[in-house]
């Protein structure tokens, strides 16, 4: 089981919030993004599976919904924009927008006793 490591109290992530922080390990250093949305925390690598970008520095904002009339923006789904190349990620699945095998990698995230952990390999 990995070790759990903790990195933040539980209020540094606000509510639709985002911490992206460097995790020092054995071999060299990690860097998680931790996101927050409707209390829950979402926490995944910082490198996107398209071309390793720093996807979790990227632009947050509500997924985009067609319809026949025009688009709109959905009131809670929210996603992330790699900066690169603007692959678009479902913050909470970390699947990608257009479905298909690029996926963000999940880190195990808990929150306990207003402390926030995450389980790294």
């Amino acid at each position: 089981m990995p070790a759990a490591v903790r990195i933040c109290r539980s209020p540094d992530v606000a509510e639709e919030g985002r911490l992206v922080i460097d995790i020092e390990i054995d071999t060299g250093v990690q860097t998680v993004g931790l996101f927050r949305l409707d209390g829950k925390l979402f926490a995944y690598q910082n490198v996107c599976p398209h071309q390793g970008g720093p996807v979790c520095q990227g632009t947050l904002l509500p997924r985009v919904v067609e319809s026949d009339t025009g688009s709109s923006f959905h009131s809670t789904d929210r996603h992330i924009v790699c900066p690169w190349h603007g692959f678009e990620f479902d913050i909470r699945t970390g699947a990608h927008a257009g479905g298909g095998a690029f996926h963000l990698t999940p880190v195990e995230v808990q929150e306990t006793r207003g402390e926030v952990f995450v389980h790294l390999p």
